[in-house]
């Protein structure tokens, strides 16, 4: 078992940052371990290389550290999927959806563990998932404002599109074949080739 390194001490009122490396630590746990149970105190402490008295400096119990973590994964997608977008340039609106989703794909065949803990139910789970769905909205009023006609309102197209990569995501991670990323971007391509009228 391989040891953590012996961590340095943020200076005085750096207390954000070591809260911040406490949700990493968690982050790089999830990409290890079976679900959100086996996330521990202990065990994130270790991650990070700090007593496990220091996360209660900063997180009354397991449950918060878990609630923080989600909001950072699910700030982490959003980050993918905005870069993705703002790779391309202002015209090219249905390419920025399609990166938006392709993103989102990428994220979730990645994480496989931080994607099951941000799907799951809940209701903070839920309003997270809302910013991605108006992301994904937000693309698709671009089309429209550019002359792409949808074949039904945009919140409804971003909603069909997100569950429908769900979708394709979870088989994905329910199959021990190799999947391609050629054959996802082809999947994306078309889903939102049946949005547009």
């Amino acid at each position: 078992m391989n040891a953590t390194p012996a961590r340095v001490r943020n200076r005085w009122g750096e207390g954000e940052q070591l809260r911040t490396e406490i949700l990493q630590a968690a982050s790089r746990l999830l990409s290890s371990i079976e679900g959100e149970d086996a996330l521990t105190v202990r065990g994130i402490a270790r991650a990070a290389g700090i007593a496990p008295a220091s996360i209660y400096q900063h997180f009354a119990d397991r449950a918060e550290v878990v609630r923080a973590l989600l909001r950072f994964e699910f700030a982490r997608l959003r980050t993918a999927m905005r870069e993705a977008d703002e790779s391309l340039g202002e015209g090219e609106v249905v390419g920025r959806v399609r990166a938006q989703l392709r993103a989102y794909c990428a994220f979730a065949i990645e994480n496989p563990g931080h994607y099951r803990l941000m799907l799951n139910s809940g209701t903070e789970r839920t309003e997270l998932l809302s910013d991605v769905l108006a992301m994904v909205a937000e693309g698709f009023v671009r089309c429209e404002a550019a002359g792409r006609a949808l074949r039904l309102p945009s919140d409804r197209a971003a909603v069909l599109v997100v569950v429908s990569v769900h979708g394709r995501v979870a088989l994905l991670h329910s199959s021990t074949a190799r999947h391609s990323p050629q054959a996802i971007a082809e999947f994306v391509d078309e889903l939102v080739s049946l949005v547009l009228a």
